[in-house]
């Protein structure tokens, strides 16, 4: 008995292989890219730490839009000094040797730079958008304060100038139940214990990568 196989039959049927292995390659790897970016979601939001900062956690699959044998899946955070360093836990102190500003729920979370821009909140960018000044409380043996004087908390909860318009909505008057509110908290350093384990779910995901090609394969 002979068979007779042409080289054009080789090559096509070559490339047909090489297309379905790409083809479960880049699914399996799709697939890897979301259930990774998935759980260091579902870590953030277990250690307490919000769903906001989760996800900062973003996947994509290269070639996008392709097949590939080499197809490559890529995880990163939005956020990527902040999940570091409570990836490892560090200690936080001011670059200059000042104290650490830590907003209350009364600053708010914006504030407006020197140049007018919207920033995030800080104790001067918290005078420039309330119009406000703070006032500074030394205590000794426990954080020291940033007060705002003859203030009211409006009612989302934030710190405002206690004062309101006439009827006539021509005059400013004080009104009832002003007080001095604790707009940040000061601190020499801050040290961030370690409450995510990157590392440890990165791992397990490159593990299972020949398994999930395994079960993608036709």
């Amino acid at each position: 008995m002979r068979f007779t196989l042409k080289t054009d039959d080789v090559a096509r049927g070559l490339r047909d292989t090489e297309g379905d292995a790409a083809r479960s390659v880049t699914s399996a790897m799709l697939k890897v890219t979301d259930g990774l970016k998935s759980e260091l979601r579902a870590d953030v939001v277990d250690a307490g730490l919000g769903q906001r900062l989760a996800n900062t956690w973003r996947g994509k699959t290269y070639p996008e839009g392709g097949i590939s044998l080499e197809a490559a899946s890529f995880v990163w955070s939005k956020a990527p000094n902040i999940v570091d360093a409570i990836d490892r836990g560090v200690t936080i102190k001011s670059s200059r040797g000042f104290w650490l500003a830590i907003p209350t729920a009364a600053a708010g979370v914006k504030g407006i730079s020197a140049t007018g821009a919207i920033k995030r909140i800080t104790p001067g960018g918290w005078e420039r958008r309330t119009g406000m000044r703070l006032r500074f409380i030394f205590r000794r043996g426990q954080p020291s304060l940033l007060v705002a004087d003859n203030a009211r908390l409006s009612k989302k909860g934030l710190a405002r100038p206690n004062v309101g318009r006439t009827r006539a909505g021509a005059q400013f008057t004080r009104l009832k139940g002003r007080s001095t509110v604790v707009v940040f908290i000061l601190v020499p350093q801050v040290t961030l214990r370690k409450r995510l384990d990157i590392a440890a779910i990165a791992q397990r995901w490159a593990d299972r990568v020949p398994n999930v090609i395994a079960s993608h394969w036709k």
